[in-house]
């Protein structure tokens, strides 16, 4: 009788095991949804001394960021840009994101010059939000 009793705990220890298939099966269908649907932020890749401004706002939306150091260099995602090559790049870039527009970080000491070839490089990029980044006061 005892041998019985014994083989029926044993059986009964088997049955209270979790099975954790199912919750890896969600947690794995989870971490796809988040890495499918998470925006990454491009950033230019170097530090600008932007001007200050009252109404500076942040763009809410994945933005294009090209920044304009004081050499007046242009820099699209950690890359030194030729102003020649600013609007294919920034074709490329808004081939990607198409809900975002163009955030130029321009240094107070960058010539306008500059921000203008690379406003009128995005204009014709056909991205119609162009915006120029400042410090808000």
């Amino acid at each position: 009788m005892r041998s019985q009793h014994q083989n029926r705990s044993f059986n009964e220890e088997d049955d209270t095991e979790i099975n954790l298939t199912p919750m890896l099966d969600v947690v794995f269908i989870m971490l796809i949804f988040f890495i499918v649907t998470a925006t990454f932020i491009k950033e230019t890749g170097i530090e600008v001394v932007r001007p200050s401004a009252i109404t500076a706002e942040v763009p809410s939306k994945g933005a294009i960021f090209i920044a304009i150091n004081e050499q007046n260099e242009i820099w699209i995602d950690r890359e030194k840009v030729d102003p020649r090559g600013v609007r294919t790049v920034i074709e490329r870039l808004a081939a990607e994101s198409p809900e975002g527009g163009v955030v130029i970080q321009a240094d107070s000491a960058a010539k306008n010059s500059t921000l203008i070839t690379v406003m009128d490089a995005a204009k014709e990029a056909g991205v119609v939000n162009v915006t120029v980044a400042a410090e808000q006061i």
